[in-house]
């Protein structure tokens, strides 16, 4: 099949999805008023609550959500075969990931901007709020240690991405002071900091950075705590000096790179030669069902997503009709980033010499067993199988290609980490205030507690080098998927009481439950089986915790339909 058709059908589907649905969503469902005095401007500080241009803020929200997940996980869901990858990304991106990160960005503005764990205490009751804090807590956990895993692997494979990446810091800095302190308009910082962050690519090529192993450090090991103790103070800083502008001009980037890998598709039209079902899977896979749906969170649905959107999102929407436009158009911008890594890790080797039947054997060869697609299926078949498309139809040269693609995935990765600390160091400090332990209330204490236990867990799972550390990535996608479930109950339960419709949020909700639900479970026996009891006594707790709060919102949603039942008769 040729990649042309199935990018075609992808695009127009969720074009057709923000142009028809998420209107009817503004307009019937969470009836969005243009005069409504958002939390930017009712508790306006300027440094979490900043009222924001809304391309600015869809920039913030669409790189912080996007990370490496959307290329992660549909680069190893296709041992499956690209078609059940390919409907389930444009199925739940048009009706799952919009409806949910455009809700909970709603539900947020219309609750002071609390998070989703603090809005489950107001809707539901304190003991959900409470529980729910919990699976929060563990899904930033392994967010955060997923990624630094993730950005210091692909430093270490493409040494030519790390001048760029950090550069990307520097020129958002740089961004924030010209738009907020200086007063100059969007336009000139944007274009010149995408020229500079274009132009060092180059030098990146220049000047590879590698690391040696120092005191008994391995490379990847000093990555990681490097780009921790980056997290560490990018957290603390307000969010107008580095995370929005660096969100903002890495989201241009996204959108140019996603331009260029569309455009070299439609130009070299690459045949996909994995096939549409995978009938050869390599022995050990686990049963598609349902494990397809916690393999491909970001890009379809993510519980994630509702953290951003109710965390640092709803704290800068300038007026609530822009929450269409940054929530849903967010959530389909990595639908589109899905698409295409799932067209580059299949089309991608029919751009290799030999003719078709070879380009086929060696798809079939890269995920012939579990270990081969675990490493293959993930950022350096995105960016191995891209930089081939974008070389053959635009002629860019391969290596600039490569480093291209590497840049752009570890910036989405590098701000979500951004983001998750600095969520997670919210939840720290909210315990402090549930709890009355005044430490925990304070900044640094709460970042401290944050990026140790991340630490702990890449370390802890990965060994002393971390390179091992990716093993979290299918209990991420359950506790992601089991989250957006969650969120998407609570949401469910803010519309009854305002007597809407919530059907359009509840069939979602109990299909991503249920499959997540089913996936921990069979996780549940696997990690015990392989002795990760660490993982597996994480695996208990977040198990327990979702049922009890589901146990909570159903409650609270009947005893709702009761009381407006009552009240119509």
């Amino acid at each position: 099949m040729n990649a042309v058709v199935l990018a075609a059908i992808g695009l127009i589907a969720v074009f057709c999805g923000y142009r028809f649905y998420s209107k009817f969503m503004a307009e019937k469902i969470y009836q969005l008023d243009p005069d409504f005095k958002t939390p930017a401007h009712a508790m306006r500080d300027d440094v979490d609550y900043v009222p924001t241009n809304r391309v600015v803020l869809w920039g913030h929200h669409f790189t912080a959500v996007a990370g490496a997940a959307p290329i992660i996980g549909p680069s190893i869901a296709v041992v499956w075969g690209w078609l059940p990858a390919f409907l389930w990304v444009v199925i739940g991106t048009m009706f799952f990931a919009g409806v949910h990160d455009f809700g909970a960005i709603w539900a947020s503005v219309r609750n002071k901007a609390l998070s989703v764990g603090s809005l489950t205490g107001e809707v539901v009751s304190h003991r959900a709020r409470n529980l729910f804090m919990i699976v929060v807590f563990f899904l930033l956990l392994m967010v955060n240690a997923v990624f630094a895993v993730a950005i210091a692997t692909e430093f270490i494979n493409t040494p030519a991405s790390v001048i760029p990446a950090w550069t990307a810091v520097f020129v958002a800095v740089g961004i924030g002071v010209l738009l907020y302190k200086v007063g100059v308009g969007i336009t000139w910082p944007t274009v010149v900091g995408t020229i500079i962050l274009y132009a060092v690519i180059y030098l990146g090529e220049i000047f590879p950075v590698t690391l040696a192993e120092t005191a008994g450090i391995a490379p990847a090991a000093q990555w990681i705590l490097i780009l921790f103790a980056y997290a560490a103070v990018a957290s603390m800083l307000p969010v107008w000096l580095l995370l929005q502008p660096r969100d903002y001009i890495n989201g241009i980037q996204l959108f140019v790179g996603l331009g260029i890998l569309y455009g070299a598709v439609f130009i070299a039209a690459p045949t996909i030669v994995a096939p549409p079902i995978n009938p050869n899977v390599p022995p050990g896979t686990p049963p598609i069902m349902p494990l397809l749906f916690v393999t491909i969170a970001c890009g379809a649905i993510s519980g994630f997503h509702g953290l951003v959107s109710s965390g640092t999102t709803s704290k800068q929407l300038n007026t609530e009709t822009d929450a269409r436009f940054v929530g849903y158009l967010g959530s389909l911008g990595e639908g589109t980033l899905a698409i295409v890594a799932i067209i580059a890790v299949t089309a991608g080797f029919s751009m290799t010499d030999g003719g078709l039947q070879p380009a086929r054997d060696a798809w079939q060869s890269a995920y012939s067993n579990a270990e081969s697609f675990g490493a293959v299926g993930g950022i350096s078949a995105f960016v191995a199988g891209g930089a081939r498309i974008a070389s053959e139809g635009l002629g860019l040269p391969l290596g600039f290609a490569q480093t291209l693609l590497a840049v752009m995935a570890v910036l989405f990765a590098g701000t979500t980490m951004d983001a998750g600390v600095r969520l997670q160091r919210y939840i720290v400090q909210e315990w402090g205030t549930i709890y009355s332990i005044p430490p925990l209330q304070n900044g640094y204490v709460a970042t401290a507690a944050a990026v140790g236990a991340c630490l702990v867990l890449a370390f802890g799972a990965g060994g002393a080098d971390g390179t091992g550390g990716m093993i979290i990535w299918p209990l991420f996608g359950t506790t992601n998927q089991l989250l957006a479930g969650l969120t998407l109950l609570v949401i469910s339960v803010m519309l009854v009481k305002l007597g809407r419709p919530a059907r359009y949020t509840l069939i979602p909700m109990v299909f991503v439950t249920t499959m997540a639900l089913l996936a921990a479970l069979y996780q549940l026996s696997s990690l015990y089986t392989e002795g990760r009891y660490v993982l597996v006594a994480i695996d208990i707790v977040i198990i327990i915790t979702a049922i009890f709060v589901m146990l909570e919102a159903a409650s609270a949603l009947m005893r709702e339909r009761r009381a407006a039942a009552a009240g119509v008769s």
